[in-house]
């Protein structure tokens, strides 16, 4: 068993690699944003941009010092802001540690339980891929799902400290300190970043480019026109806590009105793979020709893509957009 647990150790970095190969490199349009920071850092003459240079260069000098490995993940960004949005301190070491070791694991699992050789590297692949990837994920729609849920509640307790006289910022060192969960992390934030010297404007833009949910950028809009036009912020925010009430309350009622479709695709989707594992537990005899004679390699491929394509219309036919 020593030879296939090396092959698969062997094929894993040989898959990593090119991952790095065809996603990863350097960026020139990157560099060239990096070298004009750099000048502007240098040249800088208010407070303000002499306080955002000083933090992005200790910023720079703390990832330097890091481990290495981080620097080969493709597309390191969108993988960093995945982290950040939910709300661990993960990062993306220990993420690519994970995904190496789940590979390993289940392949040499599969290879124990004498499967081919094939299927387990297959199944790796699955696993180490597609596992802390599913697992992110989840874990960012928890998140954002527990932060709109109270984010009304943040916005009614806004509406009443403006109505008492408070000023917007202090509102939102309230908010931050009565609401937990993700509610008062995000404003938190927001407070910490307008201390450091950041607009007003631009410590929401940057919480709702890490939300991403179109509640959030319904408030900052709201912010946003208000400080150049004025009026009464307090009754905009009231109608805006109304309104985001209501949208998920209609969210709530759409899910409940499709659950029986999604439900029927989680079967009807799921009912050949549990057919096909079944019957390998059974008989593996039976279905090893899919593994090993091409006819029957074509047709299960052919399958799969047919699979897919139904999965992925009727996902689109159970998914709304409120």
């Amino acid at each position: 068993m020593n030879l296939p647990v090396i092959l698969i150790i062997a094929t894993a970095f040989l898959a990593f690699a090119a991952l790095v190969v065809l996603l990863g490199g350097p960026s020139a349009g990157k560099a060239k944003s990096r070298r004009l920071a750099s000048v502007k850092d240098r040249h800088a003459a208010s407070t303000e941009a002499v306080v955002a240079a000083q933090m992005r260069k200790t910023i720079q000098a703390s990832s330097a010092g890091s481990n290495r490995l981080s620097s080969l993940m493709p597309r390191r960004e969108q993988m960093e802001l995945r982290l950040r949005r939910t709300g661990k301190t993960w990062n993306i070491t220990q993420y690519m540690f994970a995904t190496m070791i789940l590979f390993v694991v289940v392949a040499a699992l599969m290879l124990i339980m004498r499967a081919p050789f094939m299927l387990a590297i297959l199944f790796g692949l699955l696993a180490g891929i597609g596992l802390p990837y599913m697992i992110v994920g989840r874990l960012i729609k928890k998140r954002v799902t527990q932060f709109t849920t109270r984010f009304p509640d943040a916005i009614d307790l806004l509406v009443r400290g403006l109505r008492s006289g408070l000023p917007v910022t202090e509102t939102f060192q309230v908010v931050s300190q009565e609401l937990p969960g993700p509610v008062g992390e995000e404003f938190r934030g927001i407070i910490e970043r307008i201390r450091i010297g950041n607009t007003m404007e631009a410590a929401l833009q940057e919480s709702a480019d890490m939300l991403g949910t179109p509640e959030f950028q319904f408030f900052c809009i709201t912010i946003a026109i208000q400080r150049e036009t004025g009026g009464n912020l307090a009754e905009t925010l009231g109608n805006l806590s109304d309104v985001l009430r209501k949208r998920a309350q209609m969210k709530l009622k759409i899910r409940a009105m499709s659950s029986e479709a999604k439900a029927s695709a989680y079967i009807v989707g799921s009912l050949p793979f549990f057919v096909f594992g079944i019957v390998w537990m059974m008989n593996p005899e039976y279905l090893s020709g899919f593994f090993h004679e091409e006819r029957l390699m074509i047709a299960g491929m052919g399958g799969l893509i047919w699979m897919s394509l139904g999965a992925f219309i009727m996902s689109r036919m159970i998914s709304f957009e409120i």
